[in-house]
């Protein structure tokens, strides 16, 4: 499947934080197990990904470690909108909480 039309995948602060805010009430929690927001990847794992020979994008899927715990998984992604999952896959990300950062719309 080719990959999809390119779009403006900017949004608002606002509208932003209202998606961020319906997960974390949706997780109850923000123990480790129950509310787990997001996670930050560095810019250098990212940037190796983005180098990779016919990288057109990142895919991010998620995912639940042994423990429960949520996960993000991110992938390359061709021209043709595949994975290029025979490389480097990233994973490990720094979770928030407790790496959120200062407070934002986003994060609280």
């Amino acid at each position: 499947m080719p990959m999809p039309p390119q779009r403006d995948h900017r949004i608002p602060l606002a509208a932003a934080a209202a998606l961020t805010r319906r997960h974390r009430e949706a997780a109850g929690g923000r123990t480790a197990a129950e509310g787990e927001h997001g996670g930050m990847f560095p810019r250098d794992a990212v940037q190796r990904l983005l180098a990779r020979k016919g990288c057109e994008g990142l895919r991010i899927y998620y995912g639940r470690a042994e423990a429960g715990t949520p996960v993000l998984v991110l992938v390359g992604v061709d021209a043709d909108g595949n994975d290029i999952a025979g490389g480097e896959i990233l994973e490990w990300s720094f979770p928030c909480p407790p790496y959120c950062g200062d407070p934002d719309g986003l994060n609280s």
